[in-house]
């Protein structure tokens, strides 16, 4: 399967490329009708889109996180990714009626009093959703997975694998920064939820339970799931970014905004468990103004550190600190030889004023924080790629609230959840199998530290001991090169044998010899 598809993908890349070359060419000679800069680099950015498009829904993922990474693609580009969504053609019904049948055997159609097949909810590149009616008369939505889906997805992640350690053998400076391998292995693991519907079902089982927290938030319930059908309870009402002008009253557009807001910010740093992929489309508003947010296939998971990092940097953000927005956004990632920290908290500090007290109306949020990306792997600082696929669901949720709230402040927003969050982090750290952790790294510490001891007192006495010091921590080197050493900063034996000398006799509590230096 995977060599299929590497043919597929060589295929449908070439032509992309020999399409580019034919325009680049043209313009060359400048033939008649030949387009402008602006017009070409338009050109260029539709044609990586539709690309993207007919090469499938992983390299659509793939897109959709491009669009989040002003470090390495340029802004022309990621304004055309941006439009990318996992839209398909649709299929006629009868293609799925197999899958159906396979998955709740060849009496399906029992289970439903009805099902409008002539026209379903919705058409994505791994699936098609159909309302339809149970047999008790509970209207509900059925999603299908297209046939030969989960196999078409499975080997275009050999593909990219392939591609990935491709980059990392011919870029490796490149690779030092932006780790492409990991950034894709995060990426396949959220895909597996999508290939696997009975893990979207569990995960939607999940988010209502956060949603119980929230008065105007809801999650369909899971009524049946197989790996590749999935019925659940019915969402009325009409995609966030279709909702009319008129419909709901300026006080319910702002609560229900802060609290979709907020309920993602519960998510990222009390749950640690949050929809990657909220756009418009999966923001379904009724006309009480309540949300259901909807196609829980693709979720992210942070780690306890991960998530601390993230919010101490959106904190820092809300309190206009520029330092503490690089110091934690390095907690984010991991620094290289040639990082450069200093540089990078002054980019941060020159522009984070301009971003502080904004409303969605006069910045864009999602953009603006993850162009601190871009600032941090100019200066050789390593971004976790969890935090890309974070940045992208704030990108996302941003948008959807911008179409009905555009006055909302994302650091109002933080703060008004702040104590609720922090009240539940400390709860978490007073949790007993926290303070087992806890003492057990307390213990492993006490118990390592007299064989330290005894390791440095043996150098010393044996005349190893050795101290260096750098002066120039800040002071970066080029990719492939070594920090170097200022002259001087090295305490040679010359220092170190009498001060070991002295040491070894402290230890041994004997007087010295009068021959000894």
């Amino acid at each position: 399967m995977a060599k299929g598809r590497t043919r597929r993908t060589a295929t449908i890349a070439l032509r992309a490329v020999y399409g580019e070359v034919s325009r680049t060419a043209s313009s060359r000679f400048k033939k008649n009708g030949t387009p402008d800069g602006l017009t070409a680099k338009r050109q260029r950015a539709v044609n990586i889109r539709t690309t993207l498009e007919e090469l499938g829904p992983l390299y659509i993922k793939v897109g959709q996180i491009l669009a989040t990474r002003p470090d390495f693609v340029p802004q022309y580009v990621r304004d055309e990714l941006e439009l990318l969504n996992d839209e398909a053609t649709v299929a006629p019904f009868a293609s799925f009626e197999a899958v159906l049948a396979d998955e709740l055997g060849p009496d399906w159609r029992q289970h439903f009093r009805s099902i409008r097949t002539h026209e379903p909810l919705g058409a994505a590149s791994l699936a098609q959703v159909y309302k339809g009616v149970l047999a008790d008369g509970t209207p509900c939505a059925v999603k299908v997975q297209r046939p030969g889906a989960r196999e078409a997805v499975s080997g275009d992640m050999e593909v990219l694998r392939r591609i990935a350690r491709l980059i990392a053998k011919s870029a490796p400076h490149f690779s030092e920064v932006v780790d492409v391998q990991a950034i894709l292995e995060v990426l396949f693991t959220i895909m597996k939820n999508e290939l696997d519907f009975t893990l979207e079902a569990r995960n939607m089982k999940k988010a209502r339970k956060t949603a119980k927290h929230f008065k105007r938030i809801s999650v369909p319930k899971v009524i049946l799931a197989t790996p590749r059908v999935l019925v659940q309870s019915f969402a009325e009402g009409v995609p966030i970014n279709k909702v009319k002008p008129d419909s709901l009253t300026k006080k319910q557009r702002k609560k229900l905004s802060y609290e979709l807001i907020s309920f993602m910010f519960r998510s990222y740093f009390v749950e640690r468990f949050f929809h990657a992929d909220p756009h418009p489309g999966n923001v379904i508003v009724t006309e009480r103004g309540r949300a259901y947010l909807i196609d829980w296939g693709m979720v992210g998971r942070i780690d306890r550190g991960t998530s601390a990092a993230l919010l101490g940097a959106l904190l820092a953000f809300s309190r206009n600190d520029g330092a503490g927005l690089a110091r934690q956004w390095i907690n984010l990632g991991s620094l290289t030889p040639w990082s450069n920290s200093t540089a990078f908290a002054g980019d941060v500090a020159r522009v984070l004023p301009n971003w502080y007290d904004a409303t969605l109306e006069e910045l864009n949020f999602g953009v603006a924080f993850m162009s601190v990306v871009k600032y941090s792997t100019t200066r050789g600082i390593q971004v976790t790629p969890t935090a890309t696929i974070a940045g992208k669901s704030v990108a996302n949720i941003e948008g959807c609230v911008r179409y009905i709230y555009p006055k909302l402040k994302l650091a109002k927003a933080l703060r008004g959840v702040l104590e609720e969050t922090l009240l539940e982090l400390w709860r978490e750290a007073a949790a007993p199998d926290q303070i087992a952790q806890w003492s057990t790294d307390v213990l492993a510490m006490m118990n390592a530290i007299p064989g330290q001891l005894q390791s440095v007192l043996d150098d010393v006495s044996g005349r190893q001991f050795t101290v260096q010091a750098r002066t120039n921590l800040g002071d970066p080197v080029k990719a492939g090169g070594r920090q170097r050493l200022s002259t001087g900063t090295k305490l040679s034996t010359t220092v170190a044998v009498p001060l070991a000398l002295a040491m070894a006799r402290m230890r041994r509590n004997t007087p010295p010899s009068r021959n000894e230096p």
